[in-house]
Parts: C-alpha cells; sequence; structure tokens
C-alpha cells in the first residue's frame, strides 16, 4: 500500500465562474457535453478514478438550486457536499477547505476539466503524498513568446516551459495554512498560493486532453475528445 492509500482523500470542485467567455447565459459548468452538465463529466471522472474521495463543491450561491433541480434531471448520486463561492477564486477554495476536518491529501480541480486521466490524478496524490503538493503540467507544442512592456517580444524556449493545469493535489496541513493568510491579487492558482506561503511546489505529468473549457471553440473539442476517451 501506497501513502497516499493511507490517506484520506478530498476533491475540491471549484464552480464559482459564470462563463462570460462562453457567450451564453448558461454558466459554463452547467453546460451539455453529451446531453450531460460539464461538471458532472468532471466529478464522475474523477471519482471513477479515485472512488474514495469525498468531493466538495464551490458553488455561487443562486446556483444551488439550478444544480440540485440537474442533478435530479440527471440522476446525479455522487454523494457531495456543497460550499458557497466568493468573488475571486481564492475565496472560493478557502470556503470549500473549511469544510475540511482531516488530515488527508487535498486536490482542487477546475469544475470545466473533464478530462484529467486516471493516471494524472493518481500521480498527482501519490506524490501528494510523498512532497507534500503536485501539481501537473503539460509541455507546450507551440512556439511561445514573452511580450515585454517595450512592446518588444522575445522567444522562450519552450522545453523550459510548462502549462499548469488541474487538480492541484496538497497535504491538508499546508494548503489550509496558506490559505489562512491574505488574499493577493498575484494569486493565479493553488500553487501560487502555496507557494508564496514558502513551498516548493512540485511539478507531475499531465495529461494533453485535460484542457480547461471555457469557449464554445473548446466545447467542440470536448466533444471530440470524449468520443475518444469513451471508445
Amino acid at each position: 500500500m501506497s501513502e497516499a492509500d493511507k490517506l484520506f482523500k478530498y476533491l475540491v470542485v471549484v464552480a464559482g465562474g459564470v462563463g462570460k467567455r462562453m457567450g451564453t447565459s448558461t454558466p459554463k459548468q452547467f453546460m451539455p457535453l453529451a446531453g450531460r452538465p460539464l461538471m458532472m463529466h468532471t466529478i464522475e471522472r474523477f471519482v471513477s478514478a479515485s472512488p474514495a474521495t469525498e468531493v466538495i463543491v464551490v458553488l455561487g450561491k443562486e446556483l444551488f438550486n439550478e444544480w440540485d433541480r440537474l442533478c435530479r434531471e440527471h440522476n446525479f448520486t455522487i454523494p457531495h457536499r456543497m460550499a458557497e463561492g466568493g468573488a475571486e477564486r481564492f475565496n472560493s477554495v478557502r470556503s470549500g477547505l473549511n469544510l475540511i476536518s482531516r488530515s488527508s491529501l487535498v486536490a482542487v480541480h477546475d469544475a470545466v476539466r473533464p478530462f484529467a486521466s486516471s493516471a494524472t490524478i493518481e500521480n498527482c496524490f501519490r506524490e501528494a503524498a510523498i512532497y507534500g503538493n503536485a501539481v501537473p503540467v503539460v509541455t507546450p507544442s507551440e512556439t511561445v513568446r514573452q511580450v515585454m512592456r517595450t512592446g518588444n517580444s522575445r522567444i522562450l524556449r519552450r522545453n523550459m516551459i510548462r502549462l499548469v493545469q488541474t487538480p492541484q493535489v496538497f497535504n491538508s496541513e499546508i494548503v489550509l495554512k496558506a490559505y489562512s493568510r491574505p488574499y493577493r491579487s498575484s494569486y493565479t492558482d493553488d500553487a501560487s498560493v502555496v507557494e508564496a506561503a514558502g513551498e516548493k511546489i512540485h511539478l507531475v505529468e499531465g495529461n494533453p486532453e485535460n484542457i480547461k473549457i471555457t469557449t464554445p471553440a473548446d466545447m467542440i473539442l470536448a466533444g471530440e475528445i470524449l468520443k475518444r476517451v469513451s471508445s
């Protein structure tokens, strides 16, 4: 039995966004993918890879009733607790973390990333049990340039760049301590919060299909990915 197998596990699903870039009044986490809300695919895929994980869904309070209706409509029966989302992602994650009641590994995951592979999820838990945290990343396939304040740009070494994904998994003591600190505008994800608290971030290999769905074009791509991963 690995160290990760010995520890209790939580999944905090962050679903506070309203999806303005999707160009629809439907929150992006509720957008239908193969007839079911995106967030249901995300939770089902994660729990399939890690069945003993306790699920916490962080959602705007005004969407609680709609989520409850969707769960009944789609016969979504995976047990989960609800936490109220905040104005910033930081506040939403902190709200979910407030429901953590025991020493554990905590995975924080975007509600609109329904294609995290079982290998990615398992690797993140396993490595976080050893190093205190694990953040999945992929190497970009495109050439990357940095735009300078002067308006000029410079090429960056692609093999030195990583694109960050979720789930980001942390030892509960580490992430709770990090989120007890005040909010900073420089926080872009959970790893940046934990890093600012003095922790070294441990990177693990993610999977290319693990895209964050934020635009109509992403929805089209998600449909194709779903066909491939389901076949």
